[in-house]
């Protein structure tokens, strides 16, 4: 039988230095996480690890829409905590509907090099997830099929779509039938879309303010043509 040869060179490998070996460390603890992420069940307040294309961001939940447990509203984080600087513009997204799917699991720092950040990337335009904070807004246009006009009103933010919707019939309704008398030379209709996080002091907060009088308001202060 042949037996293997083994051919002393006169090298032993080189020891690791505690820089390589902290980060053979992190490297085996990020694979153990995940192989082996902590579970997340729905109703758990604490930060998860979500999915954002080839990148795994840190996470903050709260309740979702009204779309059932399969989504959930979610805040994007720096994997250092709330107030850390992420990238360049500091780039804050508010709470945007994340489909539970894309959870791996509970956050684990370990999942920290696995970050936009840790790539010196700041949180991307499209992350997959649209915002989970709605608006109303109340536009007069003039009545030629122009764009030409202005905005009555901003309602929001609204947490969930169900209430927006109401509000929406809400003021649909009190507007049925006068849609081309309340301000003269306009048509006032209600619109429903995402919040523009921008202009958030424009706003009047529907859940704190009767929505058919701020409407009213509203109408009263709008311009002459």
């Amino acid at each position: 039988m042949k037996r293997p040869l083994f051919h002393r060179c006169g090298h032993s490998p080189a020891a690791l230095t505690s820089e390589d070996q902290a980060a053979v460390d992190e490297f085996r603890t990020m694979l153990a996480a995940l192989r082996s992420p902590e579970p997340w069940t729905p109703g758990r307040w604490q930060d998860v690890a979500v999915r954002v294309g080839p990148f795994i961001e840190r996470a903050h939940t709260r309740p979702g829409d009204d779309h059932g447990p399969d989504v959930i509203a979610v805040a994007l984080q720096h994997p250092g905590g709330a107030y850390a600087s992420y990238g360049a513009r500091c780039r804050q997204l508010g709470w945007l509907r994340c489909r539970t799917t894309r959870i791996l699991g509970l956050w684990n720092p370990a999942y920290t090099p696995l970050t936009h950040a840790a790539a010196g990337l700041d949180l991307p335009e499209d992350t997959g997830m649209a915002p989970a904070h709605y608006a109303l807004y109340v536009e007069a246009r003039k009545r030629d099929d122009s764009l030409d006009g202005f905005t009555l009103l901003r309602l929001g933010p609204y947490a969930q779509t169900r209430h927006a919707e109401q509000d929406h019939d809400l003021l649909s309704a009190t507007l049925d039938g006068q849609e081309v008398t309340l301000v003269p030379g306009y048509r006032v209709s209600v619109r429903y879309a995402p919040l523009d996080v921008s202009d958030h002091e424009l706003f009047v907060d529907p859940y704190e303010a009767d929505v058919t009088a701020a409407l009213a308001v509203a109408i009263e202060a709008a311009p002459a043509e």
